[in-house]
């Protein structure tokens, strides 16, 4: 009984597998026939190539997003492109909205998806083991800390933590927070440069968000101070 229920879930989760696969294929022959795959490479004609879309230029930048962070691809330089293409405050917004959402699609194809071919994957990985053994001690302050200090790689958390015990509506809470910063700053300096060039005042600004960006670097020294967590030990 107990091997036949075993056998069930492995064709569950194969027919999942094979769903999502489809999915993203699907996602990624659109992006490929209607030329976003090229234009990732050319900043200029993605940002000419999201404001044909009009309104919808938001959406399809948010796909893109997801898609990057599923397939593990650098999402730093979309913010960027997020702040050149729709300006400064909307850049930053679409910009999170996307890193959220494709953080929290890698987690969920980790945790409920492909789990068994994740786990196989990157379960014996030093990094993984001081993820989940750091879940385990510390459970979300853990995870607020790698979020906030780029210890581990964000393509890598965002699989690594569907593997853990940590809950979705906790991990997208948590995603959502720690990025704010880091999305609106990138998206901001970069739609300040592009609008209005280099200034005394983009100097001023650069050095506001250095002293953000310094001041939240402070949470996660405290938490790991108050966790008794040795942030030499993650490297």
């Amino acid at each position: 009984m107990a091997k036949e229920v075993v056998e069930q879930e492995k064709k569950s989760n194969t027919g999942k597998l094979i769903a999502v696969v489809l999915l993203i294929a699907t996602g990624f022959f659109i992006a490929w026939k209607t030329g976003v795959v090229s234009k990732l490479q050319d900043v200029e004609a993605m940002q000419a190539f999201l404001k044909s879309f009009g309104i919808w230029g938001y959406l399809v930048f948010i796909f893109v997003f997801i898609v990057a962070c599923v397939f593990m691809l650098p999402g730093s330089m979309l913010t960027i492109v997020g702040g050149i293409a729709f300006g400064p405050i909307i850049g930053g917004v679409v910009s999170l909205i996307g890193a959220t959402f494709g953080a929290t699609a890698a987690f969920l194809v980790a945790k409920y998806v492909a789990r068994g071919m994740i786990e196989d994957k990157i379960g014996q990985n030093q990094m993984f083991k001081k993820i989940d053994d750091g879940v385990e001690k510390n459970g979300t302050s853990f995870l607020i800390l790698t979020r906030l200090v780029p210890v581990f790689p964000f393509s890598f958390q965002n699989y690594a933590y569907g593997l853990t015990k940590i809950d979705l509506s906790t991990y997208f809470i948590v995603s959502l927070l720690c990025m704010t910063p880091g999305a609106f700053i990138y998206a901001y300096m970069a739609g300040e440069i592009v609008t209005n060039g280099f200034s005394a005042g983009l100097l001023v600004k650069f050095a506001i968000a250095g002293i953000i960006l310094f001041l939240i670097s402070l949470i996660p020294k405290y938490i790991a101070k108050k966790k008794g967590i040795d942030m030499n030990d993650l490297k």
